[in-house]
């Protein structure tokens, strides 16, 4: 059985209350149950993370090699300022699908740059929670088509 890991970063645990104007009003818990039941209709193990903290992230990343199939990774913040991500996306050499609840390209112009994005096989943005299973089949797609 395949198994992903969806890993989410800095202020996505305020996912409901944080600026629902932007991010919406659905839980980070919401949005895991989603990936989990999504994944299991596709016959995939998913296991979500996540943390504020840049070196947790990077340690989940490195941990998911042999253990994952692939990542789908909302980094938040971390996206326009961790060359740490990236060199573990590129050091662990798994597929990782960049995901952002709101798009990125439409706000403001720090946000317009990404480290992951170098490091990453594709980016979904702009389409709020349901992001999370558009990443889900992009990745598994991905991976079976090799």
């Amino acid at each position: 059985m395949s198994s992903i890991l969806v890993l989410n970063g800095p202020n996505l645990n305020l996912l409901g209350t944080r600026q629902p104007e932007i991010y919406g009003t659905t839980t980070l818990n919401d949005i895991e149950d989603k990936c989990v039941s999504h994944a299991k209709s596709r016959d995939v193990r998913c296991v979500c993370l996540q943390s504020n903290h840049e070196g947790a992230l990077v340690d989940a990343i490195h941990a998911a090699r042999g253990v994952h199939d692939g990542i789908i990774l909302n980094a938040g913040a971390y996206t326009h300022t961790s060359i740490a991500l990236m060199d573990a996306i590129v050091s662990t050499e798994l597929p990782v699908v960049e995901l952002h609840l709101s798009n990125i390209h439409a706000r403001e112009d720090f946000r317009h740059t990404s480290y992951i994005a170098k490091a990453a096989i594709g980016q979904i943005c702009g389409f709020g929670a349901v992001g999370y299973t558009l990443a889900i089949d992009a990745l598994l797609a991905h991976l079976e088509n090799g």
